[in-house]
């Protein structure tokens, strides 16, 4: 699939690569979930090509530069077959109501203990989510197939947790965190606009050739 998205190009290129039975975790900013266009197709194909089971949304500043939030995708290569390989999607939010920052409190390997545990390499039929009408605040959530395809752009930017900070004033982070985070967010919307007025010249581009 033709983009100029370097990002999807990148995932295009993973695809190539990974061998039969082979498993890749790729580290992909948000924009790769959620893009239209070419986007939209690689997921789809992504989808019903391999066994995309795992989807780990990191919080910002981990990956990449400051205000692109970044995740980490885990899927298998399989064989060819009509059916689609993907049956389940597994998402670990890490991202929502978690303040982390690069000096005074950096992300450490303890925070990953439980998502860790979830993850169950190698019996990942005994997974169990934390999340439920009853467990509302769970990170750890499944996504059946049919759930996804039905998605508007098969977008994989999956959230379901309320953001405690904008219900309760007296759970806002420090105000230079804060601050960042709101940054951050300006980032990742003009980065997002970008990405739409890329795809609109794309368009135009073609209708004129």
């Amino acid at each position: 699939m033709t983009t100029k998205n370097k990002q999807l190009n990148f995932m295009q290129h993973i695809k190539s690569l990974l061998k039969e039975h082979g498993r890749a975790a790729v580290v992909v900013p948000d924009n790769v979930l959620f893009e239209g266009g070419a986007g939209e197709v690689i997921r789809k194909n992504l989808l019903r090509q391999f066994d995309v089971h795992t989807l780990l949304r990191l919080p910002t500043g981990i990956f990449y530069a400051q205000g692109v939030k970044a995740n980490v995708l885990f899927f298998d290569a399989k064989p060819a077959q009509e059916a689609p390989w993907t049956r389940k999607l597994w998402v670990y939010d890490l991202r929502t109501n978690q303040h982390f920052t690069l000096k005074t409190n950096p992300l450490k390997r303890e925070h990953l203990d439980e998502f860790i545990a979830a993850y169950r390499p190698g019996k990942r039929h005994l997974r169990k989510p934390s999340w439920s009408e009853a467990t509302p605040d769970g990170r750890w959530r499944e996504y059946d197939y049919d759930e996804l395809s039905k998605r508007d752009k098969t977008n994989l930017d999956i959230c379901w947790l309320k953001d405690k900070s904008l219900e309760d004033a007296a759970n806002l982070p420090e105000p230079a965190v804060l601050a960042q985070e709101i940054l951050d967010d300006l980032q990742s919307a003009l980065q997002q606009f970008a990405a739409v007025a890329s795809e609109l010249v794309d368009k135009r581009a073609e209708q004129s050739a």
